[in-house]
């Protein structure tokens, strides 16, 4: 894994979206194909989440379920607005019932690698600010790191 590439994100004070960026050493389709492969996602979001529904599509849905300690489960579901390969994804996030993030993905070609964006849009400053608060750029970053580890091995095989 390079360690050159970290994921970053930019949170202005008062406004309602968050942005991760992060660069992949691996081409922009691959990238997005892992994005979109609900086999793929527990890899990279972790081996504790296990995924009921996933369609990557236009109308989609997804619905994964966590599990990362004995007797604690957290569900995470959304709908997928717009999936256009390889370049974009819209879709909602919803882990709290009723507070539904609205994320767009963006992938760059980046000198044969990619350059992954992406814009989650909060219903209020107050969510986002408690996801912030609660490791946002952490959790994402290491999940990020997983997901640069899964392509490595594509780019292997």
């Amino acid at each position: 894994m390079s360690q050159k590439n970290k994921t970053t994100l930019k949170a202005e004070p008062g406004q309602h979206e968050a942005t991760l960026t992060r660069n992949f050493d691996a081409p922009r389709e691959l990238v997005f194909n892992a994005l979109c492969d609900g086999k793929a996602l527990p890899k990279w979001w972790g081996e504790h989440c296990e995924v009921e529904e996933f369609d990557a599509r236009t109308g989609g849905s997804w619905a994964v379920v966590a599990r990362p300690q004995q007797g604690w489960e957290q569900r995470f579901h959304g709908v997928y607005h717009d999936v256009a390969a390889p370049e974009r994804i819209v879709r909602t996030f919803e882990m709290t019932p009723g507070k539904a993030v609205l994320e767009t993905y963006t992938l760059e070609d980046v000198g044969g690698g990619a350059k992954m964006t992406i814009q989650s849009l909060f219903q209020s400053v107050a969510d986002r600010d408690t996801v912030l608060q609660y490791g946002f750029e952490r959790y994402a970053g290491e999940a990020h790191d997983r997901l640069e580890a899964v392509l490595e091995k594509e780019l292997v095989a």
